[in-house]
């Protein structure tokens, strides 16, 4: 049976029957009346070719033209880091922003990359993007954008007039306009209050039209973040950034670095100049 540009089918010579596949399959299209009976399909346009089927199947019965055996890999689950491990990188991970001159190899820019890939996506739509920026200028133009449109919604929240009305709404806004001003003056003073001097910037977009592209970027960034937590790489979650962004400044940024959608998260990379001796422990309020 065909979907779009792909075709999947059960091979019944070699299909167990188990049932597996139609347990996992998302979308419904396995079926099977009674337990130890053949499998069938239906549905077919349905699938999302998420490759459930594929993965999950003990026979490699479940022929799928997305997914070919030399891009289907057995997993090793001894190999797997223990939960207490998993644990352990989890309270580990901290926005270290005392980040050192040297780059960060490239092969770890591809493996934090690879590793954000692998997040799940709603309906395995699989929309998000990345940009990576390396280059020194454009850095450095990604400060410059940033500190000019924080100052520049500061100021018009000062106007005394706009003040006047605006402050009862967002007191937690005007809580924090002394601090963008301290940013503005580190900026000019050149000390990078933004990036912190990061060597690198990973930009997570999606299209605007997505309607799960937050929730998507976000999942990817976590995996992104853990995978650069494990290699040894600083991570900043770049706020900053985005809200400038959100501050009318979206299609400014996507002409700066060439981004075509929308902009849902932003993580500064680089190479720390220590690591964290202890975590602390957190607690809910």
């Amino acid at each position: 049976m065909t979907l779009n540009n792909n075709s999947i089918s059960i091979e019944k010579e070699s299909c167990i029957q188990c049932g597996k596949c139609v347990r996992v399959c998302p979308s419904g299209i396995m079926s099977q009346e009674k337990r130890g009976e053949e499998i069938g399909l239906k549905h077919i346009q349905s699938c999302i070719v998420c490759g459930h089927c594929v993965d999950v199947c003990p026979t490699d019965s479940v022929i799928h033209s997305a997914f070919p055996p030399e891009k289907t890999h057995v997993i090793d689950y001894t190999r797997l880091p223990s939960p207490e491990q998993v644990m352990l990188l989890i309270k580990s991970r901290r926005s270290n922003r005392a980040i050192t001159s040297k780059p960060v190899p490239q092969k770890m820019l591809e493996q934090i990359v690879e590793a954000a890939r692998y997040a799940p996506t709603a309906s395995n739509k699989q929309q998000v993007s990345f940009t990576l920026v390396t280059d020194p200028v454009k850095l450095r133009q990604i400060s410059d954008f940033t500190i000019k449109k924080l100052s520049s919604t500061a100021k018009i929240l000062t106007n005394p007039l706009v003040k006047g009305v605006l402050k009862p709404f967002l007191r937690d806004t005007y809580h924090s306009i002394p601090a963008l001003y301290r940013l503005k003056q580190e900026h000019e003073a050149g000390n990078d209050p933004i990036l912190r001097k990061s060597t690198a910037v990973l930009i997570f977009h999606t299209p605007e039209s997505n309607g799960f592209g937050c929730e998507d970027a976000n999942l990817a960034y976590q995996n992104a973040s853990l995978m650069a937590q494990s290699l040894g790489v600083s991570q900043i979650y770049m706020g900053f950034v985005v809200k400038a962004i959100q501050l009318g400044g979206k299609n400014e940024f996507s002409q700066l670095l060439g981004i075509e959608g929308k902009v849902q998260a932003v993580m500064a990379l680089g190479i720390p100049a220590f690591n964290y001796a202890k975590y602390t422990e957190r607690y809910l309020p």
